[in-house]
């Protein structure tokens, strides 16, 4: 019988080594593998397993594949780029739409996503007869509730028809799950937030637990999950818990920062305004041996601007691989905005002015990612490679992304107009703007402005139903291209169907 990527991906749980990050309660470095079945014996190999969970959320496949990376080529703001039309193949296919069940990013974000998914039922399965504390139990619990949910959620964006799968999957039961309604996937992400929040702490406070999940990253999530489904209501409710009074300081502690530049200084981790943050370090010494086995951040090298030279009063960027070319017409839209700089490098302006060269690469636009372009003064100098050594964290929420997916919620939903006003004019009054009113176009704008290259561009298209008429120049086709194939070997021997878009019957 074949394996699949999917029977794979538990099969390497069973002896699983977990690699851990730095500069956050991530610093975990056990050495060797341990039989799974004479595992989480005491308090210690369960937190061992709760990093093995959090680790998969930093997961960065041998090709390079990464969430931030995939949605970004696949949305308006960027090209695939790189060197040419070869290079990274599977992100060409979803950036130009020429994607199918062979060629495409789809296998290693089913990978991703269901490698959490099994650690963290994994964990779930065994907590309940390891002895410890009951209360920190009940954490470990929510916090593996939590990323389980997370990972779904990615996964049901994706791919819409899905297996649901709430315990290890043992013997036959690998080839004999079949897919759900998502109806019902959503309802089981639902249960897992709803049910965890008071095992959760209000906000984390240690410095040695940064990036651990608190209520308010699950009500944040949870808003999402609301929002995704058109349950504007809900939506409102639990994102207003999270952002609280807009430009203030809510609840669990997340306030805007006064300087939006702020945002990406690398040392500037777990910061008033993450919610949930990906960890990543230069300390793992990441070399070509086990790209996947490195914690560093690869956007970093792969975004900058290829055969950079830097001039007289150049920035000190680090000769990258092109990907990730912004595309003019989100230069052209962000060149009046104080948020330009901060955001895009603009190679024109630095080649008419000395400061720097490069070699223009594939879909070259001259417009690059400034955001997680790599610097010379964060270049790792030690042992491993520098390129897979970056030590930049990822937002993955926000709260200027949630104050306007709040917005949007209040909008769409009918609410109250003032409040999604003062949420969407903070954000813009902390980068100097003056007020808008509160109206769906104004909302969409502010979101491609603010969070330009950090992955929300393409969600949001598919969300608003604009997608076609963003995309449609590229080759997106309405009623398919919303969604993603099943990877092609997960329908070996199992009893998983493709998807209707991509000549399946589900």
């Amino acid at each position: 019988m074949k394996n699949t990527i999917f029977t794979s991906i538990i099969a390497c749980l069973i002896l699983f080594s977990l690699q851990a990050c730095k500069d956050s309660f991530l610093e975990l470095k056990p050495k060797g593998t341990d039989l799974e079945d004479n595992y989480y014996r005491n308090r210690q190999e369960a937190y061992n397993g709760l990093v093995a969970i959090y680790d998969i959320v930093g997961y960065q496949s041998g090709s390079y594949t990464t969430k931030l990376l995939a949605t970004s080529a696949a949305s308006d703001d960027h090209y695939a780029g790189g060197g040419n039309s070869s290079d990274l193949p599977n992100l060409q296919a979803w950036s130009s739409y020429t994607l199918n069940p062979a060629v495409g990013p789809q296998e290693d974000l089913w990978r991703r996503n269901f490698m959490g998914i099994n650690r963290a039922n994994i964990l779930l399965s065994k907590l309940p007869d390891i002895p410890m504390d009951e209360i920190e139990k009940s954490r470990f619990e929510a916090e593996s509730k939590f990323l389980r949910a997370y990972f779904y959620f990615d996964l049901i964006r994706y791919f819409k028809n899905l297996p649901l799968i709430d315990h290890p999957l043992v013997g036959n039961e690998l080839y004999e799950v079949t897919q759900v309604a998502p109806a019902d996937i959503y309802a089981f992400i639902e249960s897992d937030l709803t049910t965890i929040m008071e095992d959760l702490p209000i906000k984390v406070v240690a410095a040695t637990e940064a990036g651990r999940v608190s209520q308010g990253t699950a009500k944040a999530l949870l808003g999402k999950v609301y929002l995704q489904q058109e349950k504007f209501d809900l939506a409102a409710q639990q994102l207003a818990a999270v952002n609280g009074e807009p430009g203030q300081t809510s609840q669990y502690g997340y306030r805007l920062l006064d300087n939006f530049a702020d945002l990406f200084e690398v040392d500037n981790k777990f910061n008033s305004e993450s919610i949930f943050e990906i960890s990543f370090t230069n300390t793992s010494v990441g070399d070509w041996g086990c790209i996947t086995c490195t914690e560093g951040n690869v956007l970093n090298i792969m975004v900058g601007p290829r055969g950079y030279s830097v001039g007289a009063g150049g920035p000190d960027y680090v000769s990258g691989w092109s990907f990730l070319p912004v595309t003019a017409d989100l230069a052209d839209l962000m060149k009046n905005d104080p948020r330009y700089p901060y955001t895009i490098i603009d190679m024109h302006k630095l080649v008419d002015e000395g400061k720097g060269t490069y070699t223009p690469g594939y879909m070259d636009t001259g417009y690059f990612l400034e955001k997680f372009a790599g610097r010379e003064s964060n270049r790792w100098t030690g042992a491993g490679s520098f390129e897979l050594n970056f030590p930049q964290n990822i937002y993955d929420i926000r709260l200027a992304d949630t104050y306007l997916l709040e917005a949007e919620a209040i909008v769409r939903g009918s609410g109250n107009l003032v409040r999604a006003a003062a949420l969407l004019n903070a954000v813009r009054a902390r980068v100097g703007l003056g007020p808008v009113a509160a109206t769906m176009p104004n909302i969409k704008r502010e979101r491609r402005i603010e969070l330009a290259g950090e992955g929300h561009r393409w969600f949001d298209l598919v969300r608003w139903g604009d997608a076609a008429a963003a995309l449609g120049d590229r080759g997106f086709v309405v009623g398919k291209n919303e969604v993603l194939p099943i990877p092609l070997l997960e329908l070996d021997n199992t009893k998983l169907e493709q998807n209707k878009e991509y000549g399946g019957t589900k």
